[in-house]
């Protein structure tokens, strides 16, 4: 069994992801104690928006914990803002596009965890 691991969000490098949008990986298996899946917060700009993707595998959960914008979950849009929870079941197509004036903040859950190779750019 993994020991429980304790990270800080201070020490945690962001990156951009295939689908534009700044992550921070707060757990992930490849450098944490986790195992079947990850948590990451992606940030997404005022007026930005992500490309369309769908992961094949992943089964995604987005939190917004701050800010406002429009979801794209398959054929739906709808607007998300903070307190929302989105389920993104594996194939499903979807982005988030900012429309609001302050970053649009979002905690990523996947199962299995997040890679590159899961997500497929539309």
């Amino acid at each position: 069994m993994t020991q429980p691991v304790h990270t800080r969000y201070v020490d945690i490098p962001a990156y951009v992801t295939r689908d534009g949008s700044l992550i921070r990986e707060l757990m992930h298996p490849l450098h944490h104690g986790v195992r079947a899946q990850s948590l990451a917060e992606a940030e997404v700009a005022p007026g930005a928006r992500t490309a369309l993707h769908r992961h094949p595998k992943s089964e995604e959960l987005y939190h917004v914990t701050a800010g406002r914008g429009r979801m794209t979950l398959g054929e739906e849009t709808f607007p998300i803002a903070a307190g929302d929870t989105v389920c993104i079941p594996p194939g499903t197509p979807h982005c988030v596009e900012n429309d609001g004036a302050e970053p649009l903040r979002i905690l990523c859950a996947c199962t299995p965890a997040y890679a590159h190779e899961d997500t497929e750019l539309l």
